[in-house]
């Protein structure tokens, strides 16, 4: 009798534990994200990681996302994942100098959770996230300009602009922004006879060449992208913007 009690103890317990390992939206496909993507250091759901986006997208190819980790101290990275889309990672940020703080867009395939995780220089990743719904299919379409075959006459053209603030939320004061602009398809590599085709590096260095953040980027931003990044106080011109996509074409433009 007593070996009974005992594994119907054991069974109660397994019910009862976590099988979503603290996640606030409970999907069961965070576990097997957390460990893929983030490793087996230490994780913890941080209010302080703010995620930003539409509660619905109208346009599951451009869907806006602002990510703002101000409030903690020494961020070396920050990771976006999206739980219900193909390809779940889709970036990878280092500030290095710059705030923690990222905005672009993205193609959403379903309704999902739109993840940050930020590691801090002590190891841990802290997570926070927002819930986007969406009529879906933005990872499986063709882009605007596939359709319309224009992309080639653009392809790697860069459009930036420094501006002395930035809307970007959060504790710290005084942050200004760069803006980036990078002309490119963008393809995921899940439509018919389109291969995947995407800016994957860029790399912003100041005026003595030295690396102010690098941002690794992967097939679910959005076409033509749009990255926006935040800095401490005013950022002198003569910024160089170098970087290059998964075809070896190399990005390279000035701000003055």
């Amino acid at each position: 009798m007593s070996s009974l009690l005992l594994m119907a103890a054991g069974a109660s317990r397994a019910v009862t534990a976590d099988e979503f390992e603290g996640d606030p939206f409970q999907t069961h496909t965070w576990a097997d994200m957390r460990r893929f993507f983030l490793g087996e250091g230490p994780v913890q759901f941080d209010s302080r990681v703010e995620v930003l986006g539409p509660a619905f997208a109208e346009d599951p190819m451009n869907v806006p996302i602002t990510v703002s980790v101000t409030a903690l101290d020494q961020v070396e990275q920050i990771v976006v994942l999206v739980d219900r889309n193909p390809i779940r990672k889709v970036l990878e940020y280092f500030p290095l100098s710059a705030a923690p703080s990222v905005a672009f867009r993205f193609k959403l395939e379903q309704a999902s959770p739109v993840r940050a995780a930020a590691r801090t220089r002590d190891g841990v990743w802290h997570v926070g996230g927002t819930w986007v719904d969406s009529g879906g299919g933005g990872c499986t379409a063709p882009t605007a300009t596939r359709k319309d075959g224009t992309w080639p006459q653009t392809l790697g053209n860069v459009s930036a602009r420094l501006f002395p603030n930035s809307p970007a939320s959060g504790p710290v004061q005084g942050l200004s922004r760069l803006r980036i602009q990078v002309m490119h398809p963008m393809d995921t590599g899940l439509v018919g006879g389109i291969p995947a085709f995407y800016v994957n590096r860029l790399s912003v260095r100041d005026a003595h060449d030295r690396e102010v953040l690098r941002l690794n980027a992967f097939e679910p931003v959005s076409e033509n992208p749009v990255f926006s990044f935040d800095f401490p106080g005013v950022v002198a011109g003569g910024l160089r913007i170098v970087g290059s996509d998964n075809s070896g074409t190399r990005i390279q433009s000035r701000v003055e």
